[in-house]
């Protein structure tokens, strides 16, 4: 049996990053921990593009450009919805994360979906750092499964 170990190493892989300016706050936050993961698990500082957009989703329009443009090993989505008085924080969580799956298994580039769903700004907050970090992780592992493949 073949089992392929987990690799997170980031050195010669190109990551690109789509963030949401909506709940700029919390976005800084995701990014900043995201990059810091990502230059502390080897990508290069010159191999990260960052493209901000104004909302999650605008998010999955992006992110399938970047993938079609094939610069990148693997693309991060960031960016933070909390939930409101209305309907809409359900439309906006359910349709940016279709729309984030579909644009990785269409153009087969994988994406950390960073995408906060919370019920407020507090669970933001606790979470903006650890899952910034995780998205980093995740990127480069399934890049560097991909290539294993």
């Amino acid at each position: 049996m073949r089992e392929i170990e987990i690799n997170l190493d980031g050195k010669g892989l190109r990551i690109g990053i789509v963030l949401s300016r909506f709940n700029s706050n919390i976005g800084d936050g995701l990014l900043s921990a995201c990059t810091a993961e990502l230059l502390k698990l080897g990508v290069a500082e010159d191999a990260i593009t960052v493209a901000t957009v104004p909302g999650a989703l605008e998010t999955p329009l992006i992110l399938h450009h970047m993938a079609d443009s094939h610069q990148f090993d693997a693309l991060i989505a960031l960016g933070a919805i909390i939930r409101g008085e209305t309907y809409h924080f359900e439309v906006v969580s359910n349709e940016s994360a279709r729309g984030i799956l579909e644009a990785q298994l269409n153009t087969g580039v994988p994406v950390a979906n960073a995408i906060l769903t919370t019920e407020d700004d507090d669970q933001a907050l606790a979470r903006m750092a650890i899952k910034g970090a995780e998205a980093a992780a995740v990127a480069i592992e399934m890049a560097n499964l991909l290539k294993q493949l």
